[in-house]
């Protein structure tokens, strides 16, 4: 029995050690990024540029590194849950600060527009948004598919953070392509605004689930897996089940229910099954899953309840 324990705990360890060096790529990609665009930005005067440098936000990079190595802090006095759900805070303030750089980004290009525009260096200063984009394709995807991998909000949110900067570099080198082919100095500034719409959009995707997470919105497909496993297991048994309950803390799932037991079984023989429901329960999904059961008898169930609701009530 110690085996499959060791295993779990040797697999959680290699997780935990992939993701924290994806996070320190992804810090250590993000301070790259922001050095070879304020460099294009420099030598070109490009707003649009501008605007994938300010769109880039290190601060924000920093904040989802912080948040990630605390959301695997253990539980304790103050916190009896764990750490985990910093995971929707950080997504939140990284939805945060990059609609205030989309909010920076339209003001600057409408005031370069106005006051006049100049531009130098473009085909240099596309060369180096030309690297920049591919290096956070690359880091993006990866990102990503590591956060949905490992149930990692944090992980994830920051890589459709790198991706939307990709989409934005695209833009920008879309944008001094036309430039440099017709010559028309207001393609920058147009494509800076519309790459900034594109930001606030993807703000408002972070922000909305940062809000949904802490609001303990419930995944459908995570409520019907439970309840698939939950069914199949109580059909097979012959017992029920209710009053299922589930929360995604952004690193680890919650999962709460009631079984109901005839009142002849013995409780270690219920306790046993339960714990084994629990066990398949965990199976079914990639990423920690934490499982409590209450054991009710199934005969008088309905009348304990109605009557402990009536005392409530007599007490409000």
């Amino acid at each position: 029995m110690d085996m499959p324990a060791e295993t779990a705990f040797q697999q959680s360890n290699h997780a935990l050690k992939h993701m924290s060096i994806a996070m320190r790529l992804s810090l250590g990609a993000g301070f790259l990024m922001l050095l070879i665009k304020v460099y294009a930005y420099w030598i070109t005067g490009s707003a649009a540029i501008l605007s994938d440098a300010a769109e880039s936000v290190v601060l924000a990079v920093s904040f989802a590194a912080y948040s990630f190595k605390l959301s695997f802090k253990p539980a304790d006095r103050d916190h009896l849950y764990g750490h985990d759900r910093i995971g929707f805070f950080s997504a939140g303030f990284e939805g945060a600060m990059i609609a205030l750089a989309a909010v920076y980004i339209i003001y600057e290009a409408a005031r370069r527009w106005i006051v006049g525009l100049s531009l130098q260096n473009i085909d240099e200063g596309a060369g180096f948004i030309v690297l920049a984009t591919t290096i956070n394709g690359v880091l993006g995807w990866y990102l990503v598919r590591l956060g949905k991998k490992y149930h990692s909000i944090v992980l994830e949110a920051n890589g459709k953070h790198v991706l939307t900067d990709c989409w934005t570099s695209l833009g920008v080198i879309v944008g001094l392509g036309l430039t440099l082919w017709t010559g028309w100095l207001p393609f920058d500034p147009l494509v800076a605004i519309i790459v900034a719409v594109n930001i606030l959009w993807s703000a408002a995707r972070l922000m909305r689930r940062s809000i949904g997470g802490l609001m303990d919105e419930a995944d459908p497909r995570v409520d019907a897996r439970v309840r698939e496993v939950l069914e199949t297991e109580t059909r097979r048994h012959n017992i029920d089940f209710h009053n299922l309950r589930h929360r995604n803390t952004g690193s680890k799932l919650f999962v709460e229910f009631h079984l109901l037991f005839p009142k002849n079984a013995s409780i270690a023989s219920a306790h046993e099954l339960a714990t084994a429901i629990e066990g398949q329960i965990q199976k079914a999904f990639p990423f920690p899953v934490e499982v409590i059961s209450h054991l009710e008898p199934i005969e008088g169930h309905d009348e304990v309840h109605h009557k402990a609701a009536e005392e409530k009530s007599i007490l409000l």
